[in-house]
């Protein structure tokens, strides 16, 4: 078994509204991204592709490729399971971190585990979904933006 860690962040005020885990929690907010900007699933794809040793996101998805554009990001992390099984890995455990001021995950917890949980191939049971802010601290507490953090546990398959 192998552990990786992932971590992304976007600021507000671009043009996707802000998803997590593939589910819109926030149609009024808007972040700056070249795919659909989830900062989960970016976290989550950045912990995989670590664990395995496969590089990162920008590596697989650079933004400098028009391809990626407006890609929903779920997408992404469904290629990164495609890439860690043709390696010889698959997903075990997965546990992500939301850090937000104001954008609410909770009410959404249920559905982000659950389409991740599908999308990775594992149980329900093996994919936490936390939220935390950093009260008022910084600019992710000036609302300025969002971050996730995650950490991927993948076996040999």
């Amino acid at each position: 078994m192998r552990v990786g860690f992932g971590f992304d962040a976007h600021r507000f005020g671009g043009q996707w509204p802000v998803r997590l885990g593939g589910v819109l929690v926030d149609e009024s907010r808007m972040v700056e991204a070249t795919s659909d900007g989830d900062v989960a699933c970016h976290a989550l794809v950045d912990a995989l592709f670590g664990a395995a040793g496969l590089g990162d996101l920008g590596t697989h998805y650079p933004s400098t490729d028009a391809q990626w554009h407006g890609v929903s990001s779920l997408e992404l992390v469904r290629d990164a399971v495609q890439k860690l099984e043709g390696g010889g890995w698959v997903p075990i455990q997965v546990d992500l971190t939301v850090v937000a001021q104001s954008v609410k995950v909770g009410p959404h917890r249920e559905a982000i585990r659950n389409g991740l949980a599908g999308v990775l191939g594992i149980g329900l049971a093996n994919v936490s979904v936390k939220a935390t802010t950093t009260d008022f601290m910084g600019s992710i507490g000036r609302d300025e933006g969002l971050a996730a953090m995650a950490v991927a546990v993948i076996a040999a398959g």
